[in-house]
Parts: C-alpha cells; structure tokens; sequence
C-alpha cells in the first residue's frame, strides 16, 4: 500500500488470515498503516511525518499467512494514534480541555510519542492544542477496532489449540539509541527482540527466533533499547500459554530512511524473514 493522505473515511486494519491450515501463530504489524486521515491536522510535511512509521514491516513479513499465522496490519499512522500504547498515556498539554478520566502518562509521552504523538524527529507535530472529541474519535475509530481484532484472533486460536504465541512486529530507525535519549557505546543490532526482561513469553521461543536470526548473519540483541510496549505486556502471560514477543528490525537493512524507499537490500530480507516465518510456525507446531 502506498503513502496517502485520505479524502475519505477507510477501514482502520487489513487482516490477512491463513491460507494453509491454521496455527495458533497471530501476528500484527500495528506501526506499517501509511493511510493519513483527513481530519489529522498536522503542521509538519509528510517528509518528517512519515518518520513514525514501519513503513514495509507488513510487507517484509507477507510469508505468514502462507504459513498458516495470520497477520493483522494498521492501515492508519502511529503518529495519529498508536496502537501500541495504552489509551491513557496521553500528555494533558496537548488537549484543549481536561480529559474525562484519570491519565497515566508513560515515558514514551515524555519522548513525545505517546497515545498521541507530539513530536516527529523532535519537531511539534500540531501547532494546535487537541479538542478531547477528536482523540476519543481516534480512539473508537481506529485504536479500539484494531485491538478488537487482534483480540478476536487470539481468543478464538486459544479456545482451539489451548495457547497462541503472538509477534507483534515493528522496524527501528538506525538512531534508536538518539531517538530513546539513550547513551549507548553499543551498536543497533539488526535486529531486536523484546520480551520485556523475560516475562512475557516462553524462552524457547526468542532462543528459536535468535538462533535462526544469528545463523543467517544478522546481530541479535535482546530487550535493548525495545523491550516491547502495551501489546505484549497485555497479551503476554506464559504462565497461561500465551506467548508474545516483540520484534523489530532495523531500517538500514531494508530502506532509505530520508525518501522512504526500499533499499537494495529489501528482497534478501523479506526472503530471510519468509524462512523465519516457516521456521517459527513449525516450532508452534511442535508446542501444540
């Protein structure tokens, strides 16, 4: 799908269902939507707005289905409402008038990059304050539809096979260490596996995603600087067998992060994350 600014109303998410016989194996791509809305009113050109998203993330990973996962993917922008936040952690600053409940806002509003953003690549995305009526549209508009999705598919997996394992997919940008005001000596792996210092899934099942990663050449780090947000804390309860993880990649490998187009290196990463993809679905397989 490609970038656009919409001029009229759009299903909030695509869902792609198996197309061989199912697994437990649900997937989302909350941060890939490229569909602006029309009531968005930013101030910032799509050139920096744009820097908020996975952009390709859902295409990367196109292999899940033909593996019998299914995968869920946002069609709006993080920056408009993420789907990966709580839908209290919003910064009161940025509202025109109270809020109706209690706000508890996380360290990713103090970034600017809570519920609503505030800021993309450091620059004021509203030269406004927000009426409360809008961010509640967002709210049952887009973020509620996509969670009750996501939900619907991992509900009705558990109630068949008795577990999900759930990967909830992202990319990072190449100055993540920058973006998260972290000092690091430590280059950005390739890629990022975060299940938030080991509680929210089954080891066995980052050591099988790891493994495959290291064995195909790519660096692998655990939890640092992304140890997964509200979707895999929310979803993630091993202890009832239910498993999620976050993965995100990094955007050297794959795009041009200033003109947001597929680098050279997009084909030979979507084909290591198709392998993945087989890889992880007959490791649920084998949990099943």
């Amino acid at each position: 799908m490609n970038f656009q600014f919409a001029d009229a109303d759009f299903d909030p998410f695509t869902l792609s269902l198996p197309t061989q016989d199912p697994i437990p194996l649900i997937c989302d791509s909350p941060h890939s939507g490229v569909i602006y809305p029309k009531d968005f009113g930013s101030c910032l050109p799509a050139s920096i707005l744009r820097s908020g998203e996975d952009t390709y993330v859902d295409e990367l990973w196109q292999a899940l289905p033909g593996v019998g996962a299914c995968l869920l993917a946002a069609n709006f922008p993080r920056s408009y409402i993420d789907p990966n936040r709580e839908i209290d952690d919003i910064d009161i600053n940025m509202l025109a008038e109270p809020w109706t409940s209690a706000l508890h806002p996380s360290e990713k509003t103090r970034l600017g990059h809570g519920l609503i953003w505030r800021l993309a690549r450091k620059q004021a995305i509203y030269d406004r304050k927000l009426e409360a009526a809008e961010v509640e549209n967002r709210i049952a508009s887009y973020h509620q539809p996509y969670h009750a999705a996501l939900t619907q598919q991992i509900d009705a997996a558990y109630a068949r096979f008795g577990g999900i394992w759930h990967l909830n997919l992202h990319s990072m940008p190449a100055n993540s260490y920058e973006v998260l005001e972290i000092e690091s000596d430590t280059p950005l792996a390739d890629f990022v596996l975060g299940d938030r210092d080991g509680v929210t899934c089954d080891p066995a099942l980052i050591e099988t995603i790891e493994e495959f990663l290291v064995g195909r050449g790519y660096t692998v780090a655990r939890n640092d600087p992304f140890k997964g947000v509200a979707l895999i804390a929310r979803i993630g309860r091993p202890d009832e067998n239910r498993h999620s993880l976050q993965i995100e990649v990094n955007r050297k490998l794959y795009m041009d992060e200033d003109t947001y187009e597929k680098s050279s290196g997009f084909n030979a990463l979507q084909e290591s994350l198709s392998r993945l993809s087989a890889h992880v679905a007959q490791f649920v397989r084998e949990c099943i």
